[in-house]
């Protein structure tokens, strides 16, 4: 059966993430044991304890990329002759990378936390925000921005999830004065998300030559199968192609939905790593199946 491995990405967090895996993998005990050395960091106790640190993009980043590859190194021996290509959602591009072998883990893990670090000291004085809006094609959501920041705003399409479902980036205080006009529209619903930073937008700019540099140093010329670009929903296998998109992707909306919608042809099933956010996303996207693996039983179901 051909296959698709597919990463989330933030958002998916919450406490106890990878808990079940921990506790019955050695291998898995071992990735965690790596990161915290790489980061300085306990990362079973950032994931599984009640914290404040789990939530900042500089930590969340990490354990996210953590688990959902601790996953996929459970089910690798099952799958890696199937994988037709792999795709995440925005950090979870940097999973793919790492299970098609253009990252090492331990390069990963500091890679998706200087990208947390440097989101955070971008945004830090813009009061940067994300929105989710609910119900409106996206020609209506890109012209009713593009007008709001011919006026001064500072307003971006940011997230393709969906027919009807896109995340609004850009300054939090622009974003909440829209939600009336937006909901006019014919909005189903609009919500602010609890985020401190706006991704894939222009915002971002100013970290985009640092982080073209440290993903020169960290990605490899050893791709084992394709990943999907974020930012124009097609294939990649090069270093200097995954430069180049992936320093793109802080500027440019995630193209979710077209990257499903584009390639599903190709593959028999989704399988999800480290989460459920995407198979929900998938259910509206494509007819084809999606496996969300997330417990050890889950893992273990799998590859029987």
């Amino acid at each position: 059966m051909s296959i698709s491995v597919i990463f989330p990405g933030q958002g998916s967090q919450s406490i106890g993430m990878g808990k079940d895996l921990y506790d019955n993998s050695q291998i898995v005990k071992e990735l965690f044991e790596q990161a915290s050395d790489v980061l300085q960091e306990d990362m079973a106790q950032l994931c599984f304890s009640e914290n404040d640190k789990l939530n900042k993009t500089r930590y969340t980043q990490p354990a996210i990329l953590l688990v959902s590859y601790a996953t996929y190194m459970l089910i690798k021996d099952k799958v890696e002759g199937s994988i037709k290509f792999a795709l995440g959602h925005s950090l979870g591009e940097f999973s793919a990378l790492c299970a098609t072998n253009a990252l090492s883990f331990e390069s990963a893990i500091s890679l998706v936390s200087i990208r947390g670090k440097l989101m955070e000291e971008v945004c830090k004085n813009k009061s940067s925000g994300m929105m989710v809006v609910l119900g409106l094609e996206d020609f209506v959501l890109e012209e009713f921005c593009e007008k709001k920041r011919n006026l001064g705003l500072k307003v971006w399409c940011a997230n393709y999830n969906g027919d009807g479902q896109i995340v609004l980036g850009g300054i939090k205080e622009d974003l909440s004065a829209l939600e009336v006009e937006i909901k006019g529209l014919g909005a189903k619903r609009t919500l602010i998300l609890p985020m401190s930073v706006a991704s894939h937008c222009p915002i971002l700019e100013d970290m985009k030559d640092d982080f073209k540099s440290i993903l020169s140093e960290s990605i490899k010329d050893e791709f084992l199968f394709p990943v999907i670009s974020n930012t124009n929903a097609k294939p990649y296998k090069t270093k200097q192609e995954a430069i180049e998109l992936l320093s793109n992707q802080l500027i440019l909306p995630v193209q979710y939905k077209q990257s499903i919608t584009s390639h599903e042809g190709e593959i028999e099933q989704f399988v999800e790593c480290g989460g459920s956010v995407l198979k929900g996303l998938n259910k509206r996207l494509t007819q084809k199946p999606t496996i969300s693996l997330q417990t050890y039983t889950d893992i273990c179901e799998f590859i029987k």
